[in-house]
């Protein structure tokens, strides 16, 4: 074994963390749901007949547009950039009115909360996890 071995000097700090590879799946995953909605929402202003077409196209690039921010921390977690954690935990934050609103809702859309709540505490907890600080820079710094 040579001198240079990784055994020999001690743990290094290879790869991703498995926290932070959850919580960029758990982003992405969020922000490709939100752009399908948008999507959907923008076919139905296009093809369908709304009452007020400019307002639905409106709505529709809104959620568009909302669907960036999850999904653009979800690729800077997934490459260990230590800006995009911010905007993912603001997405998780948000995800909460959001998910109690869900809650109030009829049909289906209480256990689209249950996911959509889940998730956003899945992916806080693992954004939080001193691991995944560490890997991403964030967190006191030590002063010589």
């Amino acid at each position: 074994m040579s001198e240079n071995s990784t055994e020999e000097s001690g743990p290094a700090v290879t790869g991703r963390p498995r926290p932070v590879t959850v919580a960029a799946v758990l982003s992405g995953l969020q922000g490709a749901v939100v752009g399908a909605f948008g999507a959907a929402m923008l076919l139905l202003a296009v093809a369908g007949d709304p009452d007020d077409r400019t307002q639905a196209l409106t709505g529709a690039v809104t959620v568009l547009a909302l669907a960036a921010l999850p999904l653009a921390a979800g690729h800077g977690l997934w490459r260990l950039r230590r800006w995009s954690r911010s905007p993912a935990v603001l997405t998780q934050l948000l995800a909460v009115p959001v998910t109690w609103t869900l809650f109030g809702s009829g049909g289906l859309w209480p256990l689209a909360a249950v996911a959509l709540g889940g998730s956003a505490v899945a992916a806080f907890l693992c954004l939080v996890n001193p691991a995944s600080t560490a890997a991403l820079g964030v967190g006191p710094r030590r002063t010589a």
